[in-house]
């Protein structure tokens, strides 16, 4: 692969890769630790993941348990989760919190579908921009040292990297969504 395509290639891949991690957060009625991923906690006036300051694990499909390190964090972590856009009640028995997940309503699921297939199309966007980006500097490129048959052959490889990352995020989408309907 020609350089200069690979470094839209690479730009092309950062953005289906940000789109993946934040499928991960995205909640399907199973217990997911990802949901915490962005989740900070106090520690000693520093904003730190839960993950640093506890152990999460899931012990049912439908629980996550997250044992704190130090019992004085409990309060802390109850505090984030509560301010969190998580939308579940952590239950605190002194020495470990408990996220229990209710099952999904029909409503609920749809509108998980609706910001998965947002999201999908914003990651789209930022291919397709990608796209615009690498031509842009190929037509300069025209104007200096390179023929018009290699700015076409470089347009040409960039557009079938586009067609490959739609494909892929479309897969993406797919997949998150059945993920999510799936009761």
């Amino acid at each position: 692969m020609d350089a200069r395509v690979k470094t839209y290639d690479d730009k092309m891949q950062k953005a289906l890769d940000f789109l993946l991690s934040d499928y991960q957060t995205i909640r399907a009625g199973r217990a997911n630790p990802h949901v915490l991923d962005k989740l900070k906690v106090n520690y000693y006036g520093t904003p730190t993941p839960i993950q640093q300051v506890g152990n999460i694990t899931v012990p049912e499909a439908r629980m996550i348990q997250i044992a704190p390190w130090e019992k004085s964090l409990i309060k802390e972590i109850e505090k984030a989760i509560m301010a969190s856009d998580i939308g579940i009640t952590p239950n605190n028995d002194g020495a470990v919190i408990r996220l229990v997940f209710p099952e999904l309503t029909e409503e609920r699921r749809k509108d998980l579908v609706k910001d998965i297939k947002k999201k999908g199309e914003e990651c789209k966007v930022a291919v397709r921009n990608i796209r615009r980006d690498a031509n842009d500097s190929f037509k300069r490129l025209a104007k200096s040292e390179v023929s018009e048959d290699e700015i076409k052959d470089l347009e040409d490889a960039v557009q079938k990297l586009t067609d490959k990352y739609i494909k892929d995020v479309d897969k993406a989408i797919e997949e998150k969504s059945k993920e999510v309907l799936t009761v």
